[in-house]
C-alpha cells in the first residue's frame, strides 16, 4: 500500500476535524490522524487547491492514538467519530489548541489576546460530568435507510447511505430500540430513503420517528411527537416539553452544564431585563425568567414555529416572559432596547456581524455568546470588539466526545 499511495508526515490539528499535511507543497487535510505521525494517504478530494485525504495506514502512530471506539466512522467510513481514534484527554486538548488558532487566525491577533487576558493559561475544553469515556453521551441520533432497508448514516461528504451494525455514541435508551443491522425489528415501519430520529429523553421511554412521523413496532396508545426533559441546575430540577424532532442539546450531560454556565455568565440578578436570541425550546429562557422573576422581564426571539410552540408551553407559568417568533435580525434585536443582559445561542454559522453591532447599539451591561463554531465565534468576537465589548470569561465544554465540536460560553462587557 505504502508504494501505490504517498506518505507524509501529519502537521498540527485544524479546525474541522482534521490535521494539515503538506504533500509536494500542496495542503492537504487528513482525517484519521494525529500531529508528528507518518501516515500512508488515500487522497479523495483534489477538486480545490486544498486536498482532502483519509489516512489509511499509520507506519509511526502517536502516543494519543488508540484504538477506534468507532471502526464505522474511520477511513472511507460515515462522518461523525473523527476522533474516535484519539485518547479522550487529547481529543480535549485539540480541541483546546483549535479554539486558540482559530481565534487568532479569524478573529484576529486583537481578539486572541483580549480571550489571553482572562484565560492566560489557556481555554481548556472541559469534560462533563461523568463522562469518563465519551460513549452513550448522545440521547438524539438520526439516521438514514439505505437501498436495502437498513438504517445507517451517509458516507463522509457523500450521500451514499453505509449501513451501521453499531453505534456506540448513542444513549442506552436508543441503542436498546435495536434499529440497527439486517435483523432489525424496526424495518417493517420504513422504507428505502426514510429519515430515521431516535430520541430517549431524561423522563420517559424513548421516540421514533420516521420520516417525522411517530412509528412504533407495537402500538400501545396514541402516538407521541413530543418528549420529556428533567434538568437538574442551581435553581432546582426544571422540566421540559420538547418536539421529539426539535433541537435540544444531544449529550446527555448538556442541558445542566449550559444552564450553569449561562447563568453563571449572565449573573442575572432579581427586576433585570434578559434579551434572549436565538432561544430554541426554552432551555435557558425557563431558568433566566425564574433568575429575574416578576419584576424583571425576559423576551425572546427564535425562527422555528415549532420551538417558539415549546417554549410557550414550557414557560407558560413565567407571564413576565415574552416569547417572539421571528429571524433574528436587527429589527428583532432593537426591540429589546433596555436589556440589562442579552444572551445568545446562534447556529453554526454565528450571529453575524449586523446582529452583533445591533446587540452592542443595546448596551446591555453583559452579553453572553454561547457558541458551537469556533470560526464563527472568532468572527462574532471581532464584530463585538469593533463595538466595544470585549471578553471578560470564557469556558469551553466537550459537548460532542470523540468528534470535533466543542462549545464555547464567552462572556463580553464593555470595559
Amino acid at each position: 500500500m505504502s508504494e501505490e499511495r504517498p506518505v507524509v508526515t501529519v502537521g498540527p490539528p485544524a479546525h474541522g476535524g482534521h490535521c494539515v499535511a503538506r504533500l509536494d507543497g500542496r495542503v492537504v487535510f487528513v482525517r484519521h490522524a494525529i500531529e508528528g505521525e507518518e501516515v500512508v494517504l488515500d487522497v479523495t478530494d483534489r477538486r480545490s487547491r486544498f486536498w482532502r485525504a483519509d489516512a489509511v495506514e499509520i507506519l509511526t502512530p502517536a502516543a494519543e492514538r488508540v484504538p477506534s471506539v468507532w471502526p464505522e466512522a474511520g477511513p472511507g467510513g460515515v462522518g461523525g467519530g473523527e476522533l474516535a481514534h484519539v485518547a479522550l484527554p487529547a481529543q480535549r486538548s485539540w480541541k483546546a489548541r483549535v479554539l486558540a488558532d482559530t481565534l487568532r487566525r479569524i478573529g484576529g491577533e486583537e481578539v486572541a489576546a483580549d480571550v489571553a487576558a482572562v484565560r492566560p493559561e489557556g481555554v481548556d475544553v472541559e469534560a462533563l460530568p461523568g463522562d469518563d469515556d465519551g460513549l452513550a453521551t448522545r440521547t438524539r441520533i438520526e439516521l438514514t435507510v439505505d437501498r436495502s432497508g437498513q438504517a445507517g448514516m451517509h458516507r463522509f461528504r457523500s450521500h451514499d447511505v453505509l449501513a451501521l451494525a453499531a453505534m456506540p455514541l448513542a444513549a442506552e435508551g436508543i441503542t436498546g430500540l435495536g434499529l440497527l443491522g439486517p435483523g432489525s425489528p424496526w424495518r417493517s415501519t420504513w422504507a428505502p430513503g426514510a429519515r430515521v430520529q431516535a430520541v430517549a429523553p431524561s423522563a420517559g421511554d424513548p421516540l421514533v420517528l420516521v420520516d417525522g412521523e411517530p412509528a412504533a413496532r407495537r402500538r400501545t396508545g396514541p402516538p407521541r411527537r413530543s418528549v420529556r426533559e428533567r434538568v437538574g441546575t442551581s435553581l432546582g430540577e426544571l422540566t421540559y416539553r420538547v418536539g421529539g424532532a426539535g433541537f435540544w442539546q444531544v449529550h446527555r450531560a448538556a442541558p445542566a452544564t449550559l444552564v450553569d454556565a449561562v447563568l453563571a455568565a449572565a449573573a442575572p440578578r432579581a427586576g433585570e431585563r434578559v434579551l434572549e436570541l436565538y432561544a430554541g425550546a426554552g432551555l435557558l429562557t425557563l431558568p433566566l425568567a425564574l433568575a429575574v422573576g416578576p419584576a424583571g422581564g425576559v423576551l425572546t426571539v427564535e425562527g422555528a414555529a415549532d420551538a417558539v410552540r415549546d417554549a410557550r408551553r414550557n414557560l407558560h407559568d413565567q407571564r413576565w416572559a415574552t416569547l417572539h417568533h421571528g429571524p433574528v435580525d436587527p429589527a428583532a434585536v432593537a426591540a429589546g432596547a433596555g436589556a440589562d443582559v442579552v444572551v445568545l445561542d446562534p447556529p453554526r454559522t454565528g450571529a453575524g456581524p449586523g446582529v452583533m453591532a445591533a446587540v452592542a447599539a443595546l448596551g446591555a451591561d453583559r452579553v453572553v455568546h454561547v457558541a458551537c463554531d469556533p470560526a464563527a465565534l472568532a468572527r462574532d468576537l471581532r464584530a463585538a470588539r469593533d463595538h466595544g465589548y470585549v471578553p471578560t470569561a470564557v469556558r469551553a465544554f466537550d459537548l460532542f466526545p470523540h468528534t470535533h465540536h466543542f462549545e464555547v460560553v464567552v462572556t463580553l462587557r464593555r470595559p
